[in-house]
């Protein structure tokens, strides 16, 4: 177990072995949660790409999902009368 201090603004400093052990590297982003009996748990953030979509290619989502007059009248025949 390692002690740390934590500092006037609420900082505190990894040891670098506990780094090195987590394979961490300065700069990281961490998630940081309390659990129920008071102790901080500290988890790597995962970073995800996200993919930006241009106007013609929702276009295209919009018009692959598109629901016809026919079949929305039907599902909406189907439906109880307080879900309309």
């Amino acid at each position: 177990m390692e002690s740390i201090r934590l500092g006037k603004n609420g900082q505190i400093a990894i040891p670098r072995a506990v780094m090195k052990q987590l394979n961490l590297r300065g700069e990281e982003m961490l998630l940081l949660d309390v659990t129920e009996d008071g102790a901080i748990r500290l988890r790597p953030a995962t970073v995800l790409a996200i993919e930006m979509y241009s106007d013609a290619r929702i276009r295209e989502f919009e018009s692959e999902t598109a629901v016809g007059d026919a079949i929305r009248a039907r599902v909406k025949r189907r439906l109880p009368s307080r879900a309309r």
